[in-house]
């Protein structure tokens, strides 16, 4: 079980994140995104975060293209995919998870061709049933709702192979709250 943390926008929460143990790093180059950052802003720091920590593109309906381009040029190891993107949309040379909101307690087709497959809430925040999670046969990253409060609930009865928190755990929407970081993760983490 491993912990991502999402939407990381500066070298301070990266380094945090990764003292705290988190195995995974997520940035967000969905342009809406209030959390959203560019190759530029990224490549600052990118060199500071150790090879073994797991960095993560998020995109929303991209260009493979463009995704490689942005991957390539930052070492990015995963493109996780959260728009309408199909098969045959993936780009080339990266590992790759699909997100997929839970809507009406309705998984997704867990044949998907990817990786792993990315359960997130029916909106930013909000969570869903975990149980609906328990029974895919496929690596599964819960997401959405979740903070240090309710990680626990949510791996005890989704069983997934990792965890994913953005907002719930912010000062302000690209800023994490240090505290509650490490009390997530520490939770998340907890045998």
């Amino acid at each position: 079980m491993f912990v991502k943390i999402c939407g990381i926008t500066n070298r301070e929460d990266a380094l945090a994140a990764i003292e705290a143990g988190a195995r995974a790093l997520g940035f967000n180059f969905y342009e809406k995104s209030p959390r959203a950052v560019t190759a530029a802003q990224i490549s600052e720091f990118i060199a500071d975060i150790p090879s073994d920590i797991w960095k993560v593109g998020i995109f929303v309906n991209e260009s493979p293209t463009k995704i490689e381009k942005i991957s390539v040029q930052l070492g990015l190891e995963i493109a996780q995919l959260h728009g309408a993107e199909t098969p045959a949309a993936h780009p080339g040379g990266l590992r790759v998870w699909k997100a997929f909101r839970v809507t009406e307690n309705r998984v997704p087709d867990p044949d998907y061709p990817a990786e792993a497959l990315l359960l997130d809430g029916p909106s930013s925040g909000s969570g869903f049933d975990w149980k609906l999670a328990a029974g895919l046969p496929r690596k599964i990253i819960v997401a959405g709702g979740l903070d240090e409060n309710n990680v626990r609930a949510a791996i005890e009865q989704a069983h997934p192979w990792g965890v994913d928190v953005c907002s719930r755990i912010e000062s302000s929407p690209g800023r994490k709250d240090r505290v509650r970081m490490k009390q997530f993760i520490e939770a998340a983490l907890r045998s």
